[in-house]
């Protein structure tokens, strides 16, 4: 079996923290040649410090980590340590990461990674905010081309927005990053709230996590007990989304996952609804495809890839 080769690039925050380890305990299947860090969730000195912490987590400190972009490409950052926590990891004590942090920014890391393996054969798998990539394809646009996929979570439609009435949070934190990125041609695999709402860390899943009765498990389980608590008493739901791992699970299982090839597009001239991605749904417009939109998945499927990835670690 040919292993996918991936970048993530991530503002790690919990459910980014279990993406990481999904893809690692995945070497069978997906080669991790890198992670970049963005500021998101919380800012870039502790994404990058919490990208480093997975890594040694999952055993893996040879993994590359690099910093990204520290803000948004024109506005203000926007963070979201009410949900994750003043580190973006709270939950269970953390040790600071002894592995280095890479000199090279994480933009550099993509277009040369980009430029130096064969077109098509890498996929960017975002998981905060679009800026690296976008920044990424301004700089270098011979190297959009190149991109054999991007798989991101964000956005949202039928769930409307996390963070404002119309917006998910990753495409609201930098809405014209994210703009760019839609319209950059690339074959894109989008994860919104649609589907990650349904992916909810009831207590059986959680259960079984820390069933594993491994250092990740216990983790992993620590940091779902810790953020579902602001989603449960948002939503009513009995368990919160685990957004970020829908993404490398459509790599690792893609028939777990239904959506549609429609257009979407990116609110970037409105206060109103500013970050909110319209997707055609329906079809009701001329307006050409450009994104695979997902709107449901097999939450139990889901469950069981990730507890079973989990548990080679």
């Amino acid at each position: 079996m040919t292993r996918r080769k991936i970048i993530i690039d991530t503002d790690p925050g919990q459910d980014d923290a279990v993406a990481i380890l999904l893809a690692l305990g995945a070497p069978d299947a997906l080669e991790v040649l890198g992670v970049t860090a963005v500021a998101g969730n919380v800012p870039l000195p502790l994404t990058e410090r919490n990208a480093r912490i997975v890594c040694e987590l999952a055993g893996r400190p040879d993994i590359p980590v690099f910093a990204g972009c520290d803000a948004p490409l024109v506005r203000k950052l926007v963070t979201a340590e009410h949900v994750h926590g003043k580190t973006g990891l709270d939950g269970p004590p953390m040790d600071d990461p002894t592995m280095a942090l890479q000199d090279r920014h994480g933009v550099d890391f993509i277009i040369d990674t980009l430029r130096a393996e064969a077109a098509g054969t890498v996929t960017l798998c975002p998981l905060g905010p679009l800026t690296n990539i976008a920044t990424a394809f301004a700089r270098a646009p011979d190297v959009v081309g190149k991109v054999q996929e991007i798989v991101l979570m964000g956005g949202a439609y039928f769930e409307v927005g996390n963070i404002t009435p119309a917006a998910e949070f990753n495409i609201y934190v930098d809405p014209e990053a994210a703009a760019q990125v839609f319209a950059s041609g690339v074959k894109l695999t989008v994860m919104p709230l649609d589907v990650t709402h349904k992916a909810l860390t009831t207590k059986p899943r959680i259960d079984a996590f820390r069933a594993l009765g491994t250092r990740v498990g216990d983790m992993v389980a620590a940091w779902t007990d810790f953020f579902e608590r602001f989603d449960m008493a948002k939503y009513g739901s009995e368990g919160a989304p685990l957004h970020d791992p829908c993404v490398i699970a459509y790599l690792l299982e893609p028939d777990l996952f239904t959506g549609r090839y429609i257009n979407v597009a990116v609110e970037t001239g409105s206060d109103l609804t500013l970050g909110m991605t319209v997707a055609d749904w329906w079809r009701v417009t001329d307006r050409a495809p450009n994104a695979t939109f997902m709107g449901d998945l097999d939450a139990e499927g889901f469950y069981r890839l990730l507890t079973d990835r989990l548990a080679r670690l």
